[in-house]
């Protein structure tokens, strides 16, 4: 039996995906049942029974699709914006002792501070609008992408920088032929984990202070009880959030061969 083999299977042999599969039915199940046999109130935690259909109902309804259709863009600026601009400040940071040695504790800094207490300060800037939320979005994103891109910077084999450097590679060939590639594998993972905080960064300015978007309709069925709304909102949200991962998650397994 190889490696590969063990890791996919459990200690009786059943296949890890099919693991994943009856756990998630088994949560589906309790969920189902624990109102039903009044462990919790239906009214607070609304069964699958009734989360599926009013998923189907949203879709159908134009509000919700416009909601969805401003957070997913605001969401795809707000990720395409800080993911290079964080790769490139950590690059330039990277690559200089020096500002290794200012910028690089300076960064670690601000990430350990919540982001949520800069909100207001957004809303001050730029008001109520999709410009604010994009740039707290990219604000909520940037540093976790520099600090996982020094990491990834790090992963780079040093031998690989030599030879190019002593071929006379100028910065561009290096960054797009030896750290590119070297830190894809690790890039792909840093973009995965970026993507949930960007995705959190816009649906919580969006909660906080706005016309539109997934995150305000949360904020606005939850204050009128409208919880069989908020359940089926909750649960787009998750499924957005599980595609993304395992989109990412695919192709990391596909550029795995490049750690090598």
């Amino acid at each position: 039996m190889t490696a590969a083999t063990v890791r996919g299977t459990g200690a009786r042999g059943i296949p890890a995906p099919v693991a994943r599969a009856a756990l998630v039915a088994a949560l589906i199940a309790v969920w189902q049942v624990a109102p039903m046999v009044g462990l919790v109130d239906p009214r607070l935690l609304p069964p699958p029974s009734v989360v599926g259909p009013m998923i189907v109902q949203l879709f159908g309804e134009t509000g919700f699709r416009g909601h969805l259709a401003t957070t997913l863009l605001e969401t795809a600026v707000a990720f395409l914006v800080s993911v290079p601009v964080g790769f490139i400040l950590a690059i330039l940071i990277g690559e200089n002792k020096y500002a290794s040695a200012v910028f690089k504790p300076l960064v670690f800094f601000v990430f350990s501070i919540p982001k949520s207490i800069f909100l207001p300060l957004f809303i001050f800037a730029f008001g109520i609008s999709f410009d604010q939320k994009v740039a707290f979005g990219v604000f909520s994103t940037l540093f976790i992408v520099m600090m996982l891109s020094f990491a990834a910077i790090e992963s780079v084999r040093r031998d690989h920088l030599v030879v190019a450097r002593s071929y006379g590679a100028t910065r561009m060939q290096t960054v797009l032929r030896v750290y590119l590639p070297g830190m894809t594998p690790v890039l792909l993972e840093a973009i995965r984990v970026s993507m949930i905080f960007n995705f959190t960064g816009i649906l919580l300015a969006e909660m906080y202070a706005s016309r539109e978007g997934l995150g305000n309709v949360i904020e606005q069925w939850g204050q009128g009880f409208q919880l069989d709304r908020l359940m089926a909102t909750i649960v787009v949200i998750a499924l957005i959030a599980i595609v993304f991962n395992e989109t990412i998650r695919a192709l990391e397994s596909r550029c795995e061969h490049w750690r090598e």
